[in-house]
């Protein structure tokens, strides 16, 4: 067979279901071999929406979510997809088609050096110069992209794709497996754990990637531990749990660091530096700590942990609890500062207040959604307060980017989320600047059949950045801009607006959008003064409560 039709086995012997991408010449024999194929070709308008795609795809399935480009600017639209999904650490497997090898040796049309491009943002990739290595290749970038995890990429050549071999795909075999720490360790750390007055879970989202939330909650359940999660930790234990405390991630001192502040131990479970530096929680480097992750933890002069168990997240806490002969009583501290947080969003439940509150916005979203139903959520100011406020009572239900945090995330994102968990309902939280960037993939979500609703904050202006350029010179700069029609755009594409001018309309009209299902997009004014209210909140002494 030539290269193409091995590379498209190849990718169905590692269970691929979707691949995202925007077609190209160079990745015409790819093409015509997927078209034999019983992996869906997902078409989107945008390389960038491909990727994010792709990237939410791994995040909520924990396998390669794949998306494909041709070479040149083609593969330069995916590095920002791709970088996101590195950061994030979500499996994603880019494939990029390539002129003949003949030609890369020299100035040619469109040709860059793509593999030295994606190199900072991917954990391995490489380019395929013969046919007969392709089941290698492929077989590692699955298994790198699935357990590192991350980002890979493939390099495949026109002229590689049309080569004969003879070659056939890897058998797969058993799925590696990573140990547990030994009983010697467990026992000093759960004696540890037990002497300390006031300890505190911080858990961060390699509990969510490596589906270790069973685990977790039976330790929370057993030792009495309270949890903090960072903003994509959120879900690892429910919301409503009593030793639910809140979400850590914005730079002010936020409630929830009160926790952390007081606390003379903080257990670190699947938490990456990357989502939220340890110097914003630990800035005189002064906290015990204990650190459980699959890997060892990046050097941080803020990050410092006394003890360190590296393996399986699952199988460290199945072990670790087993050594637990204690149990906890939540401090008095800790039970009123979950209900200083929780409280915070329940205050704005019968503001009626229009322009809408962003809590407000989102009382009401949480309202429409069961516990069980999606929340992605695009960066802007919106997000701080989701990742602050919105309640997650099951994993995987508010995905967040946090690591890139790039904006125009959260609309292709949605259609991944419903092409994977079509019984779900799905809401893409969107701000009117990040809406823009990929609001083209509304076509792909009409032509594919989805159902979701999109919800846009609308404030005419980049909200994140005008709240942090106030916050630093009481004022702010290069942040406005005008928006078209975002009802007669919506329709324009096929999908269902709305415009709400009043409060009161919001949540009976976004539940009724859900039930009826279809795209909608609702088009909401937002008062962004509850931003730098905020900030000057967070300026006094908020733990003295």
């Amino acid at each position: 067979m030539k290269g193409s039709d091995l590379f498209v086995r190849c990718l169905e012997n590692e269970g691929v279901e979707y691949i995202f991408g925007v077609p190209g010449e160079e990745v015409l024999d790819l093409l015509d071999s997927l078209s034999r194929s019983k992996i869906k070709f997902i078409v989107t308008r945008h390389e960038h929406g491909a990727a994010f795609m792709a990237d939410v795809y791994g995040r909520v399935t924990h396998t390669p979510g794949v998306c494909l480009s041709t070479l040149g600017p083609g593969a330069t639209n995916l590095i920002t997809g791709v970088a996101d999904a590195y950061l994030d650490k979500a499996p994603l497997v880019a494939i990029t088609g390539q002129a003949d090898q003949e030609k890369t040796h020299k100035e040619a049309h469109q040709y860059i050096d793509i593999v030295g491009s994606f190199k900072y943002i991917t954990n391995w990739n490489t380019i395929i110069k013969r046919a007969d290595f392709i089941p290698e290749i492929v077989r590692k970038a699955f298994d790198i992209a699935a357990d590192a995890p991350g980002a890979v990429h493939i390099e495949l050549p026109e002229d590689v794709a049309e080569e004969e071999t003879g070659k056939v795909p890897l058998q797969r075999k058993g799925k590696g497996h990573i140990s547990s720490p030994g009983e010697d360790e467990l026992n000093r750390v759960a004696a540890f754990l037990k002497n300390a007055s006031m300890p505190i879970i911080l858990a961060g989202n390699g509990i969510l990637r490596e589906e270790a939330f069973p685990e977790l909650k039976e330790f929370v359940d057993r030792t009495g531990i309270p949890v903090a999660t960072t903003f994509m930790g959120k879900g690892a234990i429910p919301a409503d749990s009593h030793l639910y405390l809140g979400s850590v991630g914005i730079q002010e001192k936020d409630y929830i660091i009160c926790g952390i502040d007081v606390a003379d131990l903080v257990i670190c479970i699947g938490f990456d530096p990357v989502e939220y530096s340890p110097r914003f929680w630990n800035p005189e480097a002064s906290k015990n700590i204990i650190h459980i992750h699959s890997n060892h933890p990046v050097v941080d002069s803020s990050y410092l942990p006394e003890f360190i168990l590296i393996g399986s997240i699952k199988e460290t806490l199945k072990h670790l609890v087993t050594y637990c002969d204690f149990k906890k009583e939540i401090p008095e501290y800790f039970r009123k500062l979950k209900g200083i947080i929780e409280g915070e969003l329940e205050s704005f439940g019968d503001d009626m207040s229009f322009p809408m509150k962003p809590q407000k916005i989102l009382y009401d979203i949480r309202k429409c959604l069961s516990r069980g139903d999606i929340l992605i959520s695009d960066v802007g100011a919106h997000k701080l307060w989701i990742g602050r406020l919105f309640p997650a009572y099951e994993p995987n239900t508010v995905i967040i980017s946090n690591g890139l945090a790039s904006m125009g995330f959260a609309l292709p994102g949605a259609i991944a989320a419903n092409l994977v968990l079509p019984e779900k309902k799905v809401i893409a939280a969107v701000g009117d600047g990040g809406f823009m960037m990929n609001l083209q993939e509304l076509e792909t979500a009409r032509r594919l059949g989805c159902s979701f609703a999109v919800v846009i904050f609308n404030d005419s202006k980049y909200g994140s950045i005008d709240w942090k350029a106030r916050i630093k010179f009481n004022r702010s700069f290069g942040v406005e801009f005008s928006n078209p029609d975002f009802v007669k755009l919506a329709e324009s594409f096929g999908a269902k607006g709305v415009r709400i001018d009043r409060a009161e309309e919001f949540a009976p009209l976004l539940k009724k959008a859900l039930e009826d299902g279809g795209i909608w997009v609702f088009d909401v004014e937002v008062d962004y003064s509850e931003n730098m209210k905020l900030s000057q909140k967070l300026k006094g002494d908020v733990c003295k409560f």
